[in-house]
């Protein structure tokens, strides 16, 4: 294991067990990865997006600092944890600007990095993540291959590592979901046309 890993599993595992101390060293250490996390997301938003990579960032932060009861495995596990809530967080955000605008312009999300969707291709992350539930109850597996994968940009090792799976399970899950979700999501967007 790397040494900044085994730092921040060192952090993770002393924070689990109540030193506060060990979060305060840990979060200068995991700020960049979570900063490049929250950049990822939002340079797939839609121009004018008016949540902020810091604001997404902080939010993320107080939400993971609020985790009572997770036991900390290690770095990918945290990162995983992460991206979960700021999945949560951009859905949560979408859906309110959705309420206020009384069903207008949704937060769109490019998915042309990921394949999920063709080239061009945009959909709105409440769609992705209506679609990512509904793989999740047909392969729980590959619906959390989708969300550390495409959310949190975890390599095909780290995702491995986080779920305790093979690497060619991860990369067997990958394209399944993605051709998976191709079709619901474009099956989607063509009846709405």
């Amino acid at each position: 294991m790397p040494q900044d890993a085994q730092n921040i599993t060192e952090l993770l595992v002393g924070y689990g067990r109540g030193d506060k101390e060990a979060l305060d060293q840990l979060m200068p250490i995991v700020y960049e990865e979570l900063h490049r996390q929250a950049a990822r997301y939002l340079r797939r938003e839609r121009a004018g997006h008016t949540l902020q990579t810091t604001a997404l960032i902080h939010e993320a932060y107080v939400r993971l600092v609020d985790q009572r009861n997770v036991q900390w495995q290690n770095r990918a596990h945290f990162f995983g944890i992460a991206a979960q809530m700021m999945r949560r967080i951009l859905v949560d955000h979408a859906r309110t600007k959705k309420r206020a605008k009384r069903g207008g312009s949704d937060v769109r999300v490019s998915l042309a990095e990921a394949t999920i969707a063709g080239k061009d291709q945009e959909l709105d992350v409440v769609a992705l993540d209506e679609a990512l539930e509904r793989l999740a109850q047909l392969d729980e597996q590959q619906g959390r291959v989708v969300e550390l994968r495409f959310f949190s940009g975890l390599t095909v090792e780290e995702t491995a590592e986080v779920m305790g799976i093979s690497k060619a399970t991860v990369k067997r899950d990958w394209s399944m979901a993605k051709a998976w979700l191709h079709r619901e999501l474009s099956g989607k967007i063509d009846k709405n046309e």
